[in-house]
């Protein structure tokens, strides 16, 4: 199974957890991004030696055709000398590198596949990581506005409890005492101030009989005394 195949399985196991609520799905998301850059890590190392492997190939064969060659000019020369025999070892020679040669040709060729999908992968999965960590501040984000929503619903839900509207109850009860109170000592000091106020005009009212009854008399006094 590839990398990503058993990414895939990683997931789906996480995914089952959260439902049943088995882990913080915050730390499980971490510890997904945490997994994915270890294949990543993985896959790198692995393309690093896959093109390793490649040039070491290649610099064989290029070190057979070299020996190729080598044994070519061997069987002309000897075949300018007239050394049949020499010549014909020469070229059995020659053969034996050449089928090298497109042994090691074959396995440049796979090589150079097994480079490309591995590429392919790490490329893939470069762009899950960034997928998976974007998604991940987006849950997460989306959990936490959750989670304090369902602290405010709770509260709600606190202030609805009958024992807190019993509370509030009491409270409003207390409330309407105070003011019944409130607008009972208003009541009293207007009373009392009323009071006041007859009090002072009752008396000035007294001294005005008294000013007039003392005019009157003054009146009197001045009228002309009759003789009997």
């Amino acid at each position: 199974m590839g990398v990503l195949g058993r990414l895939g399985q990683v997931i789906r196991s996480q995914v089952g957890d959260w439902v049943n609520g088995a882990e913080d799905p915050e730390k499980m998301l971490d510890q997904a991004v945490a997994d994915m850059q270890r294949d990543l890590i993985q896959l790198r190392q692995a393309v690093a030696q896959a093109i390793a492997t490649q040039k070491r190939t290649e610099r064989q064969q290029h070190q057979n055709q070299t020996l190729a060659q080598e044994w070519y000019n061997r069987a002309q020369l000897a075949l300018q000398k007239g050394q049949e025999d020499q010549a014909r070892d020469a070229l059995t020679q020659r053969h034996a590198y050449q089928r090298l040669g497109t042994q090691l040709a074959n396995h440049i060729s796979e090589q150079k596949v097994a480079i490309a999908q591995l590429k392919t992968n790490m490329r893939d999965l470069e762009v899950k990581i960034a997928d998976v960590r974007t998604r991940r501040d987006m849950y997460i984000a989306r959990a936490r506005s959750a989670e304090a929503s369902q602290r405010i619903q709770d509260l709600i839900g606190q202030v609805g409890h009958e024992r807190s509207l019993g509370t509030l109850s009491q409270m409003e009860d207390k409330v309407l005492d105070l003011e019944a109170q409130a607008s009972a000592t208003a009541e009293l000091n207007q009373a009392l101030t009323d009071q006041s106020l007859e009090g002072q005009f009752a008396a000035l009212e007294r001294d005005e009989a008294t000013a007039i009854e003392q005019e009157l008399s003054t009146l009197k006094n001045r009228l002309p005394h009759q003789s009997g």
